[in-house]
């Protein structure tokens, strides 16, 4: 499946601040699937055919990410971010779904298991499976361009962001054996700059400060939810790989997890694994 086909295969759901992207497909269970930053839901878009055979598959572009708006005005912090999904989840008349998410769409699956604990919410999360992110503050290795963007200086280094620093940066967190192609890094690239989507970089990233905030409150939503949660990593990720993953089983003991020797996207590296992890994790 190429990006064009991915665009045509969506649909859009209207929000006050702009549309959001969104496809859904199969029958079943619903299965919800969040990508983080700076890309968008077509990092699923490897282990999406398989996916929709076994669940009703539902991704979206959050606002100001891929085929979405990109409002230079737009909230985007993670609890803005929460509520648009939920909105979405709600308008397709669903209230519990299961959860695969990735780097920042984890911090989004973290607000929503601390919401839920705290009382009703719209739609309920039943399980949750989690790929590379920055779950812990302490565990988190930010790259060069990710601390230049949170500087004062980011908002003139996201104006001024082109294909090729995007791209660079982009395949620092690939492993050496799973590098992207130049087709993929320009599809990457394509999706970034739609409405001029880069020069929010600057925003985008304050997830970072965020999670340094919320700390207590979105870690404690991992150890102590009832919701089956588990974890696929890519170990070589050098933003959240092997070091990550061993904070993860000194703070959540006994929650399942895979390894996988790839970088920070296992779900475009190594797809096939991280179905059959999925499978493994969710059997019982």
């Amino acid at each position: 499946m190429n990006l064009s086909e991915w665009e045509h295969g969506g649909r859009y759901f209207a929000t006050a601040e702009g549309r959001l992207f969104y496809r859904i497909e199969g029958e079943g269970e619903p299965l919800l699937l969040l990508h983080g930053f700076p890309t968008s839901s077509w990092d699923f878009h490897k282990i999406w055919p398989v996916l929709a055979r076994q669940y009703q598959v539902i991704t979206c572009d959050k606002l100001g990410f891929g085929f979405s708006d990109k409002p230079a005005d737009g909230d985007y912090c993670i609890e803005a971010h929460l509520q648009r999904i939920w909105t979405l989840l709600a308008g397709l008349g669903l209230s519990h779904v299961r959860l695969l998410a990735h780097d920042v769409g984890n911090t989004i699956t973290q607000a929503w298991l601390a919401r839920q604990l705290e009382g009703p919410v719209p739609v309920t999360l039943t399980k949750v499976c989690l790929l590379n992110g920055g779950l812990f503050p302490e565990t988190h290795r930010m790259r060069p361009l990710q601390r230049a963007l949170l500087s004062p200086v980011g908002r003139w280094l996201a104006r001024f962001s082109n294909a090729r620093r995007f791209g660079r940066g982009l395949a620092e967190v690939f492993a050496p054996e799973t590098q992207p192609s130049a087709a993929e890094l320009a599809d990457y690239w394509t999706l970034m700059s739609r409405q001029q989507g880069h020069h929010l970089l600057h925003k985008h990233i304050q997830y970072i400060r965020e999670r340094r905030l919320q700390r207590e409150r979105w870690v404690g939503a991992l150890q102590n939810t009832p919701v089956s949660l588990s974890l696929i990593d890519g170990v070589l990720d050098p933003v959240s790989g092997a070091h990550m993953v061993e904070r993860f089983r000194q703070l959540l003991p006994g929650r399942r997890v895979t390894e996988l020797a790839c970088g920070h996207f296992p779900q475009v590296e190594m797809p096939l694994q991280v179905l059959a992890a999925l499978d493994q994790h969710w059997a019982v």
